[in-house]
């Protein structure tokens, strides 16, 4: 395992990227979840985070793809900020995807800033695009979105790299989470991969 880590870890991007896709080709469910996404007709949207890497961290320690896996990240932006926008589109990829082993976890990212104190207990700003979102999420290794264009183009959004990713570290993206958060967060992943390097949120 730590070998076939080693050498998908340093590569260049463009390789990196090609294993990532053929990667998550391997795994039936976000196969089929990245084509059907685009009769949605969304035009800013990523799958991304959680199921993505933790199909990748099965990859790489010879895991069944799905195994782990509790739920899929469909993020989307638009700037109506509606509840019931979302729950529209909430309810679209529900009809469409319904049928998967996964939870579906379905937000527009335009939003997140209306609900966020009262979940985690302090104010955010509003991201400025789907990208500005990614951005903020809580790993190097997660903050990471990709989708299959109408064309057949790859669209892969990482802002930290793949280099993390594809060796099975774990390190905080301080730009939003606190530190007991990533501190959960990790033990958890580290419970159920046991081969994950963890970093101290301090270095």
């Amino acid at each position: 395992m730590a070998l076939k880590s080693y050498f998908a870890q340093n590569q260049d991007l463009a390789t990196q990227m090609n294993n990532l896709i053929r990667i998550v080709q391997l795994n039936p469910v976000l196969q089929q979840v990245l084509v059907k996404s685009k009769s949605l007709q969304l035009e800013h949207y990523y799958v991304g985070a959680g199921c993505v890497t933790q199909t990748v961290w099965n990859y790489l320690c010879g895991r069944p793809l799905n195994e782990g896996i509790k739920d899929l990240d469909f993020v989307y932006y638009d700037e109506d900020l509606s509840y019931d926008k979302e729950g529209e589109v909430i309810d679209r990829v529900g009809v469409l995807f319904g049928d998967l082993p996964y939870e579906l976890d379905v937000k527009n990212q335009a939003r997140v800033h209306l609900w966020y104190e009262h979940a985690f207990g302090y104010p955010i700003p509003p991201y400025g695009s789907l990208e500005a979102a990614v951005n903020h999420w809580p790993s190097t290794a997660t903050a990471l979105g990709l989708r299959k264009d109408a064309d057949g183009t790859w669209k892969v959004y990482a802002p930290f790299g793949l280099n993390d990713l594809f060796g099975l570290i774990v390190r905080a993206n301080k730009a939003q989470i606190t530190e007991p958060f990533y501190v959960q967060k990790a033990a958890k992943w580290k419970a159920k991969w046991p081969e994950l390097k963890i970093i101290p949120w301090n270095e």
